[in-house]
């Protein structure tokens, strides 16, 4: 919100009064683009019912390999990096490094380890509703059971 503050020089109601005129014309339009809200954040990306349509335009930022490893920590964290390598094997440390870089995960140094959470981007990056620890396991929890 600050910064489209700083950027418009709106208030920040002004802004949110947008941003809900804006979703929810999007809704009446049945648009395939839809307004979320992640945490503190506003976003804008594609229904899931149209997903797929956008999947062949989409740049690979994490290996698909690298996804199980990305909800381990996600559905487990904070976990230490030794904990992780020895639940799902060796080949962690190179998942690990693919989501630091894509910015998805963070890591801190807990002894001669590192204990690893989701970042900010997280929740944006998979369309989840919160940042909080607790509802990204819900989140998990209900995507698992549908």
């Amino acid at each position: 919100m600050a910064e489209m503050e700083a950027a418009t020089q709106l208030s920040q109601d002004v802004i949110r009064r947008a941003i809900v005129k804006l979703k929810k014309e999007y809704e009446v339009r049945g648009s395939s683009i839809e307004v979320i809200k992640i945490g503190i954040r506003y976003g804008m990306q594609l229904r899931k019912e149209f997903s797929s349509y956008g999947l062949p335009f989409a740049e690979v930022e994490v290996p698909k390999e690298a996804l199980r490893t990305a909800a381990y920590i996600a559905y487990n964290q904070p976990i230490l990096q030794s904990d992780l390598a020895k639940t799902l094997g060796s080949e962690v440390y190179e998942h690990i490094k693919a989501l630091r870089s894509a910015g998805l995960i963070t890591a801190r140094h807990r002894g001669q380890t590192f204990e690893l959470t989701t970042s900010k981007k997280f929740p944006e990056y998979f369309g989840i509703p919160s940042s909080r620890k607790e509802d990204i396991k819900k989140w998990m929890e209900s995507q698992a059971q549908k």
